[in-house]
């Protein structure tokens, strides 16, 4: 199975915030090759720090007002352009995100609420077919490796 995995769990500093949120088992995956990375938000032209984003009523906005669902679906499909290339079937995807996340995103209060929901990314991925995973709920082959 070829995983594609949100930048920031590979370590990558591309969170809005210019950090990441490294998991090991994911950092082992692509260090073995059988993953790659990939950060629809930095794929989007969005600069890396940014104000935090979280989605309102399907759109994405920023913490300042701003609606940036444009620049974050210009990342998406950037980002499948690499799920597509490397032949990806599965990805672990950052939980909660605007973008990664599936099952539970940040509700757009900015307070750390969640709701039902999918990020912009993660909705073109299970669209496209692929097994949806998160660092917190890890595939069975790599539950044991949480960071």
């Amino acid at each position: 199975m070829k995983y594609v995995v949100s930048g920031c769990l590979a370590g990558l500093p591309c969170r809005y915030d210019g950090g990441s949120k490294p998991c090991e088992a994911v950092r082992k995956l692509v260090e073995e090759g059988r993953a790659v990375t990939a950060c629809p938000e930095s794929l989007s032209g969005l600069p890396v720090p940014r104000p935090p984003c979280e989605q309102r009523d399907g759109r994405a906005i920023m913490r300042t007002g701003e609606d940036v669902t444009e620049a974050f679906e210009r990342g998406a499909e950037r980002a499948m352009h690499i799920v597509r290339k490397h032949g990806c079937t599965a990805a672990i995807l950052k939980a909660r995100s605007p973008s990664c996340g599936f099952g539970r995103i940040y509700d757009g209060s900015f307070t750390g609420a969640t709701c039902e929901g999918e990020g912009l990314w993660a909705r073109r991925l299970r669209e496209a077919g692929l097994a949806l995973y998160c660092e917190e709920a890890l595939p069975p082959e790599l539950a044991g490796n949480r960071d």
